[in-house]
């Protein structure tokens, strides 16, 4: 797993550490995770722009997931987003196919498109259809809308969202339910749990998706 030091990506890693399911469990990072422990958990501290720093802990694994990524894509320009954002996820995603993974499970976003006028938005769907050409046996492709966090991170324009949001749900229904907030929190898990389900091709999950995973237990273990 790439990105369990984020928001996002640490309560997923929470979710799978807590399966006597996941018999391992690596997290590659710039840092360890230091709240995600267990008997299945192994920390890799490495360079997430070089594949080669990497690679070798790839071997063995069924499912890759990528969380990685900005937080706050305008406090930076295009040019170091892409890197970050399309650039080393993808090689990512090309170092997880060499190994033989099966499995890779990406968080992307709601209206995410090659042809979208938005660069967020044309990046992440160059990113999801460079992915899907790589020939995963399973592709899942996570599109939140916004994603509520217990606390403000990025200063007046989040804490307006985290305010307003939650209060625009009920005026999202039928085909707009893909645009509501989702909790930082039951997105991690619906990102673990889409692990166990059955699946192959490329799945597009979106608001209904989540809902229907965090409903779901943890696999009891064998």
């Amino acid at each position: 797993m790439l990105g369990a030091t984020g928001a996002v990506g640490n309560h997923t890693a929470l979710t799978l550490a807590a399966s006597p399911e996941v018999r391992r469990l690596t997290l590659l990072g710039r840092r360890p995770a230091a709240n995600v422990t267990g008997y299945s958990v192994a920390q890799q501290v490495v360079d997430v722009f070089d594949p080669a720093s990497y690679a070798p802990f790839l071997a063995g694994h069924d499912t890759a997931i990528c969380t990685f990524g900005v937080g706050q894509p305008s406090a930076m320009g295009r040019e170091e987003f892409k890197r970050i954002d399309h650039d080393a996820v993808l090689a990512f995603g090309r170092a997880c196919r060499e190994a033989g993974i099966r499995h890779f499970e990406l968080l992307s976003s709601v209206g995410s498109s090659a042809r979208s006028l938005s660069f967020y938005l044309r990046t992440k769907g160059e990113l999801e259809k460079a992915l899907g050409a790589l020939g995963f046996e399973r592709l899942s492709l996570f599109r939140p809308s916004m994603i509520l966090t217990p606390t403000n991170r990025y200063g007046l324009s989040q804490a307006i969202v985290l305010a307003t949001w939650p209060l625009m749900t009920p005026f999202l229904p039928g085909p707009l339910r893909k645009w509501r907030g989702i909790k930082v929190e039951a997105l991690g898990r619906a990102i673990a749990l889409n692990v166990f389900t059955a699946g192959s091709g490329i799945e597009v999950l979106e608001w209904p998706d989540f809902q229907r995973l965090v409903r779901a237990r943890l696999p009891a273990g064998r």
